[in-house]
């Protein structure tokens, strides 16, 4: 796969090192720096990069006079806004202006390649995009919800899956995902693992009474906890898509088999010290 170029535009020296930074053993290649609004045109018509940072001030021109003047060599150009502002007004002139998303300083690592995944698709690959940009936020979700509701702590696996069905003994929670990109998460565990689970989010001790309907009650409130905190992790990242969660419903039982339709699908594995708790989320997101 080819590198993705990127063109940083920012009048702070130590701004373009930060995003350099970041960047640095990703896909995305820095082809060019402009501390200027002449210097990121003239960039541009030279480099002809894949995707442009720009920040809001610039000594010569404000951020948004820059963006159209480059997207008048090219109407695809695809501009990120990088700025301590992140205002309505300033949004939408941005967007008169063609700016495709809004950061707001300091971005974050994640929020920064995200973004640009994003918005080269083309580039990197539809699957790509939806590990980077939707897996894995809700990986980060799933590994601090484990955390915050159980006080459990493991590693988390994240790796793409093929399967045409998912096979599970114990309890399944099954959520449906809305808006764009559509989809579906079910976080799955064995029956043992289901009590021990919601022994400790509820604090029940180990020698007192806990019903399987209590137990799987609380998985199912947990796993509604965790997918949304997983949809609000891509929400606050991308601002002009709106993903929501249906009802969670429960099924519990033993070999029970769930079909996984055509769609983009990975599953998110945490290893804990009372057994393996799975996260299978699949994204259809429009062509």
């Amino acid at each position: 796969m080819e590198k993705v170029k990127v063109l940083i535009v920012d009048d702070s020296k130590i701004s373009r090192m930060m995003l350099k930074t970041s960047l640095k053993k990703t896909n995305f290649e820095v082809c060019a720096m402009a501390a200027d609004a002449e210097e990121a045109v003239a960039l541009y018509a030279e480099h002809q990069p894949d995707v442009v940072t720009m920040d809001m001030n610039l000594p010569d021109a404000d951020g948004i006079e820059c963006s159209r003047r480059i997207r008048m060599i090219d109407s695809k150009a695809k501009i990120v806004m990088i700025s301590a502002m992140k205002d309505a007004s300033l949004v939408a002139h941005g967007r008169e202006a063609g700016i495709s998303a809004f950061l707001q300083k300091p971005v974050s690592t994640n929020q920064l390649i995200d973004t640009l995944m994003t918005l080269c698709q083309q580039q990197v690959g539809k699957q790509a995009i939806l590990r980077e940009s939707y897996a894995k936020p809700f990986a980060r979700a799933f590994h601090e919800g484990i955390l915050d509701i159980t006080g459990l702590d493991g590693e988390v696996d994240l790796s793409a899956d093929e399967r045409r069905f998912i096979d599970v003994s114990g309890i399944a929670v099954i959520i449906g995902l809305t808006g764009e990109p559509v989809g579906r998460a079910i976080v799955s565990m064995d029956t043992d693992v289901m009590r021990a689970f919601a022994r400790l989010m509820l604090g029940v001790e180990d020698g007192d009474e806990l019903t399987d309907d209590e137990a799987s009650d609380s998985v199912e409130e947990a796993a509604n906890i965790i997918v949304g905190r997983g949809v609000s992790n891509i929400n606050d990242v991308f601002k002009d898509k709106e993903i929501r969660i249906t009802p969670p419903g429960a099924i519990c039982g033993t070999n029970i088999r769930i079909a996984s339709p055509k769609i983009t699908t990975f599953r998110i594995t945490a290893r804990t010290r009372i057994g393996e708790i799975h996260l299978n989320v699949g994204f259809a997101e429009g062509e």
